[in-house]
């Protein structure tokens, strides 16, 4: 699949900047809280390999109830979550500029654009580079449809390996497109890519879609970008990370959680700030990597949870529970494992430690996580199944 990974149990991990901000935990939380479990939405092979569920946002008539489904060979599938028995419909096929033969490569990514009805932004890899495109529905009465001839090239940025390419799409709170971008693989982040500010690899990215940019540009620069007015490539958000699979904006809060895959031990949660430094590779989550004792931690925000191989090895980022039908679970970051299928739920308490509960053992190779329009998580499995996450019924 798209992940490495790493691992060693830790709790409130704080940055040099101070404790990250949290909401407060009441007396119910540290009480038991409900079981959950995974309801079959799309039984296994309904999907080739998904690693990515979204909605279009609701602009589109008649798609509120719509997932769309990344697959990574190269489609986007739509199912309709009231009628999950209907075969998916393919409303992309990008399959004739895709590559995806690498197990990290393909179309990695989806955001439908907030103002905009019938524009979506997919990103996606060639044999050399990652590309993030706009596209654009040529059917009024199929706003569902984006047409694969309407391709408007953004931005692309060459990739040195076949693995570590990040590929999360989302738009912020502010409107900006967010993406998630690795160190460029193999291991270790050879050519020093995460740390380097001038390079668009091991980032996160922001970019205003709705505004031409300068020198020839598809797309402006927020004005407060830190890299803006120079000193690093302008499109950098954030930095130091290794391999950020699946990034995901807390819908209450607008707080900016994202997993980072780790290299030999150490999995991370981090809360992504404008201009922060992850640390990688000077750092893999609170440890020392290059050099392996000694390094300079100033100036570098650590997570604010990691987990060690004795609990797995390949973390998949999730998204802050905003739902009905797990009510006590609500503001708590659901995540998971990919290689364990393990499924944890995550909070900050007010002193800045941290409140971790196992939820489930899936069984499941989960790629990625989604939410549909009433802020309920759904899990993309790698044997092309669609789940959701429901409470338990007591027998």
């Amino acid at each position: 699949m798209l992940l490495l990974g790493a691992m060693a149990i830790w709790t409130g991990c704080r940055d040099d900047k101070g404790d990250v901000p949290s909401e407060p935990l009441d007396s119910a939380i540290e009480q038991a809280l409900p079981a959950v479990t995974l309801e079959e939405v799309a039984p296994k092979g309904a999907f080739d390999n998904p690693v990515g569920m979204t909605i279009d946002g609701g602009l589109s008539a008649g798609l509120a109830n719509k997932a769309f489904v990344v697959e990574q060979p190269g489609r986007i599938r739509m199912l309709d979550l009231k009628q999950p028995d209907k075969t998916p419909e393919t409303v992309l096929d990008l399959t004739d500029r895709v590559y995806a033969d690498g197990n990290e490569q393909g179309l990695l990514g989806l955001a439908f654009d907030p103002k905009r009805p019938g524009v979506a932004y997919v990103n996606y890899t060639t044999k050399n580079a990652t590309v993030i495109s706009r596209f654009a529905t040529a059917d009024p009465e199929h706003p569902e449809r984006l047409d694969p001839e309407s391709e408007l090239v953004l931005l692309t940025y060459e990739q040195p390996f076949s693995n570590h390419k990040g590929g999360q799409l989302a738009f912020g709170p502010e409107g900006y497109l967010y993406i998630a971008s690795g160190d460029g693989g193999s291991g270790g982040d050879p050519y020093g890519n995460a740390q380097n500010t001038n390079s668009l690899l091991g980032k996160i990215l922001r970019i205003d879609v709705l505004s031409g940019g300068a020198y020839g540009r598809s797309y402006g620069i927020p004005s407060d970008n830190p890299f803006a007015n120079g000193g690093g490539a302008p499109e950098v958000y954030a930095y130091g990370l290794r391999n950020p699979w699946r990034f995901s904006f807390d819908a209450a809060t607008g707080k900016l959680w994202a997993a980072d895959v780790g290299q030999d031990r150490l999995e991370e949660i981090d809360v992504i700030e404008k201009g922060g430094n992850y640390g990688w590779n000077a750092m893999e989550a609170s440890k020392c990597y290059e050099p392996a004792s000694g390094c300079v931690k100033d100036g570098l925000i650590l997570p604010i949870y990691e987990y060690g191989r004795e609990l797995g090895v390949s973390i998949t980022g999730g998204y802050v529970y905003r739902g009905k039908q797990l009510s006590e679970w609500i503001g708590w970051y659901i995540y998971a494992d990919y290689a364990t299928g393990t499924i944890w739920a995550l909070r900050q308490r007010d002193d800045g430690t941290v409140d971790n509960r196992t939820l489930l053992q899936s069984g499941e190779r989960i790629t990625s996580f989604g939410v549909d329009a009433d802020g309920e998580l759904y899990i993309c499995s790698q044997d092309g199944s669609l789940l959701r996450i429901a409470k338990r019924q007591q027998a």
